[in-house]
């Protein structure tokens, strides 16, 4: 993509998956507060400020009203403010960081076309076969590789990908790559009803399995389930691992976004 077509793409993406935002899962809620986008979900879920439209006059304020608002809504409290680096104003994580938000490693927010992506090779590396996931035995199966692949454990993660096969389950599709029996590695796509992009999210390969194309099989795979969707765009908050691999594939740049962590005393 050039720069005149990513601009476009990222203002696209700004308006339809930020400033529009729709629930992540059934028990989901968004809201749009004044100069902020929030979601909330009771229970294990994503709790966090989505987009928001500050200057120097009114940031401080409306951080001070968020964490009130979390901190007030009694367990769960912790919430997460997604901030990009194209977000006002320029001062911003300086500011979440005064008022006791912690920040995570930087992604880099990446799209790329699904016309272009889904004509990318599909044949499985040998001994490597897809099976796609429709039940809480295949989610604990992707809970089995992320901790292999991540070394952690992903609850939250498990518990949205319940609800959405439940209650939703056009909303997202999920892999895993089995050798045998063996997963070694798994993916997911969420889908949103009348947006242009569709999230990437794990693709997380066990390391014995690394380095045979299994991860770029999992978005090959991903990308023909959005083209039949009539989805254009494929979108990534890739780590420093994923980032070149994305760039490989075509994949271009449109910011980078920082988790910045609010956890209750």
């Amino acid at each position: 993509m050039n720069k005149e077509e990513l601009q476009r793409v990222r203002a696209q993406y700004d308006a339809e998956m930020r400033r529009g935002a729709q629930p992540d899962a059934a028990q989901a809620r968004v809201e749009r507060v004044g100069a902020v986008v929030r979601q909330t979900v009771p229970g294990l879920g994503w709790n966090g400020v989505l987009w928001s439209d500050l200057d120097e006059e009114s940031a401080d304020a409306e951080i001070a009203a968020q964490v009130a608002f979390f901190d007030g809504r009694g367990a769960p409290s912790d919430f997460e403010w997604k901030l990009y680096d194209y977000d006002r104003p320029a001062d911003l994580g300086q500011r979440l960081r005064a008022a006791g938000l912690v920040p995570e490693p930087a992604e880099t927010l990446m799209v790329g076309r699904v016309a272009d992506l889904m004509e990318l090779p599909v044949e499985p590396p040998e001994g490597i076969t897809l099976r796609t996931v429709t039940d809480e035995a295949g989610v604990d199966l992707m809970m089995e590789v992320h901790a292999g692949a991540f070394g952690t454990e992903r609850p939250r993660i498990r518990e949205q990908m319940l609800s959405l096969l439940t209650h939703e389950p056009d909303a997202i599709t999920a892999v895993l790559a089995m050798a045998g029996d063996i997963p070694v590695s798994a993916a997911r796509m969420e889908m949103r009803p009348g947006t242009s992009f569709a999230g990437l999210w794990g693709g997380g390969t066990v390391p014995q399995w690394r380095g045979r194309g299994i991860y770029r099989l999992l978005v090959a795979h991903r990308a023909r389930v959005a083209a039949e969707r009539g989805i254009p765009y494929l979108q990534v908050d890739a780590s420093d691992d994923s980032r070149p691999i994305l760039e490989r594939l075509g994949f271009g740049v449109l910011g980078v976004t920082v988790p910045y962590l609010w956890t209750a005393a």
